[in-house]
């Protein structure tokens, strides 16, 4: 992908170089994001300035709107179809699959007779270099050793510092990286999904794709047990798409649950699914269960195109090696809120965390969903990965184990890069959790010696979510940070980073312009970025004398230049 966009972006390309080329494009973002589906309308444009000719404008689907990408998608494609099919019909001997009708599962189940014996897995990571560092399809097994809230508690809402031991891992991170963790479905989920669809949480399979050079999943083990599929690679927990109807629908042998799903999965009914499961958040496990007669008849070979895989959740790392040696810190927000429906809703990475207690040990620790990173030949930890793989029957014959609390987990660089060149100041605005980047920033730039720390914190009250206050105030005795804070219900007129941002002109606009400070935004995507920028907008009219558009010229320069980053999420 890199080498097509170098390419097609080169300069001395002629402009009609697409001149016989007819093409559409189809994006699918986020309006919550400042660049929403900034990659195909640049491509859109690039292939216009080619002489391609667009058989439709660009079509920008939205994860945000209330029906989801389909509500620009779907007429998009209808008129796609029309422009395509009418100067090439498909070959007589070709026809639409009819709907209701499934296509082949990518792959199938084998069913195991007997408990193997010995797991591929452990084969696997036997011949593994302990040396290389932590990757998705080998992260490290990191023992958890706090796991801490920090809110008050009469706080809203429950906020951790969580810290792992990395020693021996080959974990390294500088500030601005992250850690990505990889949760897993509670058990009891896992015991309600098994039921609904008639499944043997013990039995074991083999998974075997049915056309060549179709790659299995590269994390799932091979044999692999039932009860690990489910907890540890099928997201029961996510809100399901329409894709999952519209196959739900076909799999559906009970005459009515087939017929509201097939009105689910329509154009027509997108207002219905909205309804139903889009606004009030419903699961697949709670879909699952309230089409008892669908779900308990779904083949096996199925389920991974029924349902996506688990994500592996992205957290900005909080603390600094330099600091906190063979550590690794988080902040993590506790994801739950009520919809309409009865249950709470709870997000799978933080509410498996919360629940995760290191003082009191993990007997099924071994058990974690991830390929472990062994110092030591596997034959040495053959009863111990028994127990890891779901070996059930072997497991019985073993004393039970309690070891530490282990999450798999590994680090990929950030979208924060910090100045390497001594004596630069950095300006950092980090509202609620949106702090964690800055404070392993400051740690590290403290232990370089670096003074120039700027941080603009934002919470609701100081007594109840005002995070490491002790020790950022320790640092400003030192003189090693200047911390302005805003706790927005401490009075009546709310009170947010912006407006401290505002009241602090001339000391942001003179570290800016004068000393070249860079300036670091971190936090909820929602309204916050865009309000900050509107500062920075005002402050350089108001203390540079630029006018509007020469004050968004500098603020995009800054942009282009990475003097300003910025990481949100939604």
């Amino acid at each position: 992908m890199k080498n097509f966009w170098r390419f097609i972006f080169r300069r001395n390309l002629p402009s009609t170089s697409l001149c016989q080329m007819d093409f559409a494009v189809l994006g699918l973002g986020d309006s919550s994001y400042a660049k929403f589906n900034f990659v195909a309308k640049k491509l859109h444009r690039r292939l216009l300035q080619l002489g391609g000719s667009a058989l439709l404008p660009v079509c920008l689907g939205d994860d945000q709107h209330e029906l989801g990408p389909d509500a620009t998608i779907d007429p998009w494609l209808h008129d796609l179809w029309e422009k395509v099919l009418g100067p090439h019909p498909l070959p007589l001997d070709l026809s639409l699959t009819p709907p209701g009708v499934p296509w082949p599962s990518k792959f199938t189940l084998k069913f195991l007779q007997e408990v193997p014996s010995t797991c591929s897995e452990e084969l696997c990571v036997t011949g593994t270099d302990p040396q290389g560092p932590p990757s998705e399809l080998q992260p490290f097994l990191a023992p958890m050793v706090t796991n801490q809230r920090v809110t008050g508690p009469s706080h809203f809402q429950d906020v951790r510092l969580i810290e792992f031991d990395i020693t021996g891992s080959g974990v390294s991170f500088v500030a601005g990286d992250v850690v990505l963790i990889q949760p897993e479905n509670t058990a009891s989920h896992v015991q309600q999904f098994c039921q609904a669809l008639g499944l043997d949480a013990a039995q074991h399979f083999t998974l075997q794709p049915r056309e060549p050079g179709v790659p299995c999943p590269a994390r799932l083990p091979q044999p692999c047990s039932i009860q690990r599929l489910v907890s540890q690679y099928l997201d029961i927990a996510s809100v399901p798409r329409r894709s999952f109807f519209e196959l739900l629908a076909c799999l559906s042998c009970h005459e009515l649950e087939r017929e509201k799903l097939l009105e689910l999965s329509s154009a027509q009914g997108q207002e219905d699914l909205c309804e139903y499961c889009t606004r009030p958040r419903r699961t697949v496990l709670e879909v699952l269960c309230d089409f008892p007669h669908t779900a308990g008849a779904i083949p096996p070979d199925y389920l991974l195109d029924l349902i996506p895989l688990i994500r592996p959740r992205a957290f900005s790392i909080a603390s600094s090696l330099l600091a906190h040696p063979s550590r690794l810190q988080i902040l993590v927000a506790v994801v739950q809120y009520q919809t309409r429906l009865k249950e709470p809703r709870r997000g799978l990475c933080s509410n498996w965390l919360a629940s995760l207690d290191p003082g009191q040990g993990d007997p099924g620790s071994l058990e974690r969903g991830a390929v472990r990173r062994a110092p030591f030949p596997c034959v040495h930890h053959s009863q111990s990965w028994a127990r890891a793989l779901g070996l059930r029957a072997a497991s019985r014959r073993l004393p039970p184990a309690i070891g530490p609390v282990r999450v798999p987990l590994w680090v990929r660089s950030g979208g924060l890069t910090f100045p390497k060149t001594p004596d630069t100041p950095v300006i950092m605005v980090g509202p609620g959790t949106g702090v964690a980047p800055f404070r392993a920033a400051i740690q590290e730039r403290v232990a370089q010696g670096e003074t120039g720390n700027v941080l603009f914190f934002g919470c609701r009250q100081r007594d109840q979510d005002f995070y490491w206050e002790a020790e950022w105030t320790e640092l400003q005795t030192r003189g090693c940070l200047t911390l302005v804070t805003a706790f927005s219900r401490e009075q009546e007129q709310k009170v947010y980073v912006q407006h401290r941002l505002r009241e602090l002109g001339p000391l942001v606009w003179g570290l800016l312009d004068l000393r070249g400070a860079h300036f670091y935004l971190a936090g909820n995507a929602k309204y916050m970025p865009a309000d900050v920028s509107d500062a920075l907008t005002s402050i350089f009219q108001e203390e540079g004398g630029l006018s509007g558009p020469a004050a968004a010229a500098y603020l995009a320069r800054l942009q282009r230049t990475l003097r300003f980053q910025t990481e949100t999420w939604a």
